[in-house]
């Protein structure tokens, strides 16, 4: 992660926890407002006949030891029912409701978190690992909800709940009652001294869940690597070390959050035995009350235990969510590294003349990769792209599909600066290839209408069979509905590029980008690709990035790229004659080149 992210990071990680906490509940609230007042109105009654129930114990007890009718005790059974009754009722709401509005807050952070992704240009990824950005899709979002849970539930269900008992105990015994909340604060001087360990525990178990997920993704992409060069082992000590990380961290959370059971356990212990003593004798100079008055006292001080023991866990959930909850912000709140004017317009492409106007360009924390670069490929003509690597060619690529913004000058398509060009308006009018062929994980009719989704069964056909596709597909179980696997993996290099080609060709654009299309590709398979490029070039703006020279001998325009600068172009007739760096290269492709056999070349 850049030096710029890595201060971000510091910066929220020094903000005040309630800050952070303030934004998640306000827009959590605002849209679900009616969900979580529905529930509060539910927590309240649950937290009522809570209350109720407990002093309904003092009722039962008098009524039993000297009952004065049977009506009396008919109705305090019926009282009680009625209140069990309110309570499950309220409480199958209040949970309902909180599931709801919880899942609708994780599936909106999710996907807001997702959007903000796709909105950010390939700079953002170049510096962000995948693995990281899994990491705070899922556990960001859920480490949300999991907190607004802890906090309604916690601070609107236990407080009134706790409120309401502590209420029914000093109603019925206001001595004992002073007596039993003087332990409270040891409690909470406990609970205080467990604080400080949550949130650098949970820190570290979210960073041994981003190396477990990283080194999955690295297992699964780079198989063949892995056991090409026999690293099973390393990957297995990376991955025993990752797992025995959070395992770790895992245990010292559990062990943080369940130390305050034994705490509350035997406080709640010393203060009943002492309340059971001292109820046989006077308090304060008062003598102990009726035993329905200590058993509705007693009551409530042991139902008090449930919401208080909550109550104490929350702060713990809060602070241990806090990571997840400020990873999910750091992404949400990353500057756009590539951001549409907005007074931006639709493209529309007359010719389909593209032309950088002294470009300078640089990736981030790189040198300089084009310098004042002045060129311009012709509507309607095909232009090849050679020269060493890294001299900037698919740096070319990457500002006309607008990947990158150059850091000086302008890139124009018919006169039309693309920095103020829609993104959406753009890319309809480029088909593109690229040398590290890319497929989603579906059919192969799936992959096709990425590029064109109202396509007919027989375009798609048609596009396939120019691509020299096409009988290899019907080859596949289930044919076009046959299923590829992750990025194809179900294929081999050179069906991935074919379906790569027959997908650009499909789109139809008016704009054609090539960037080593036929790689991956046989002899045999590239002379078909090559004739079916040339179909699709025509009247097209084609630019080709090629190092095997036996693609280009025919485009109308060659620019040999090196540092970031066209130091020759022209026809492949002209650059022969000129006796430059292309002539050099040639020679180095084709050291017995006999001019008569330029077509034996081509085949």
């Amino acid at each position: 992660m850049s030096d710029k992210n890595a201060w971000y990071d510091r910066w929220l990680a020094r903000l005040p926890n309630d800050r952070v906490l303030t934004r998640l509940l306000l827009e959590s609230f605002r849209e679900h407002r009616w969900k979580y007042l529905a529930a509060v109105v539910a927590m309240v009654l649950v937290a009522l006949c809570t209350a109720a129930s407990a002093w309904m114990m003092g009722r039962i007890i008098d009524t039993l030891s000297a009952p004065s009718s049977q009506l009396q005790v008919i109705s305090v059974g019926a009282g009680v029912a009625l209140i069990f009754m309110f309570r499950g009722a309220a409480m199958y709401a209040q949970e309902v409701l909180m599931a709801r509005a919880g899942n609708r807050i994780v599936a909106q952070k999710q996907m807001q978190i997702y959007e903000r992704m796709l909105s950010q240009g390939m700079a953002f990824y170049s510096k962000t690992d995948s693995s990281e950005l899994l990491l705070r899709v899922t556990k960001g979002a859920e480490a949300a909800r999991r907190i607004i849970d802890s906090v309604v539930s916690g601070f609107v269900r236990d407080v009134l709940t706790l409120a309401g008992l502590v209420a029914v105990m000093v109603y019925q015994q206001p001595a004992l009652s002073m007596i039993s909340i003087v332990v409270a604060p040891i409690v909470v001087l406990g609970i205080q001294r467990i604080l400080k360990q949550v949130r650098l525990v949970m820190s570290q178990e979210m960073a041994g869940m981003g190396e477990i997920i990283k080194v999955i993704q690295e297992t699964s992409g780079g198989a063949r690597i892995i056991k090409a060069f026999n690293l099973e082992d390393r990957m297995h000590g990376r991955m025993n070390s990752a797992v025995d990380t959070v395992e770790s961290r895992a245990n010292r959370m559990k062990q943080l959050q369940a130390a305050t059971m034994p705490l509350l356990d035997t406080v709640a212990g010393l203060a009943v035995a002492s309340i059971v003593i001292l109820s046989a004798t006077p308090v304060f100079g008062q003598e102990p009350g009726s035993a329905g008055q200590l058993m509705s006292f007693v009551t409530a001080f042991l139902m008090s235990y449930e919401p208080a023991s909550r109550l104490s866990k929350v702060r713990v959930v809060i602070e241990s969510g806090m990571i997840g909850v400020r990873m999910m912000y750091n992404l949400l709140d990353e500057p756009q590294t590539l951001v549409e004017a907005p007074d931006a317009v639709d493209l529309v492409v007359t010719d389909g003349e593209i032309a950088f106007d002294e470009v300078g360009f640089n990736y981030v924390g790189n040198t300089q990769v084009l310098q004042n670069l002045s060129v311009t490929f012709a509507a309607g003509k095909t232009t090849a792209l050679v020269g060493p690597s890294g001299g900037g060619k698919s740096s070319i690529m990457n500002l006309i599909l607008r990947l990158y913004d150059p850091k000086s000058g302008a890139v124009r398509v018919d006169g039309q600066d693309l920095k103020t060009i829609t993104f959406r308006s753009l890319r309809e009018n480029i088909a593109f290839v690229g040398q590290d062929t890319f497929l989603f994980s579906g059919t192969v009719r799936e992959n096709l209408l990425m590029a064109k989704p109202d396509a007919t069964d027989k375009e798609i056909e048609t596009a396939a069979k120019v691509a020299n596709a096409h009988d290899f597909i019907m080859l596949l179980p289930k044919g076009y509905l046959a299923r590829i696997g992750e990025n194809g993996s179900a294929l081999s290099g050179g069906q991935r590029q074919r379906l790569s080609i027959a997908r650009a060709i499909l789109r139809d654009a008016p704009i054609l980008l090539l960037d080593e299309a036929t790689s991956a590709l046989d002899s045999h398979s590239e002379a078909s690709v090559k004739a079916a490029i040339e179909t699709i070039s025509n009247k097209r703006t084609t630019i080709i990035i090629a190092h095997r020279l036996s693609t280009v001998l025919d485009a109308d325009q060659i620019c040999y790229v090196e540092c970031g600068e066209v130091v020759e172009w022209g026809s492949f007739e002209d650059l022969m004659a000129m006796g430059g760096k292309f002539k050099d290269l040639f020679d180095a492709q084709y050291k017995n080149y006999d001019p008569s056999q330029t077509d034996a070349i081509e085949d």
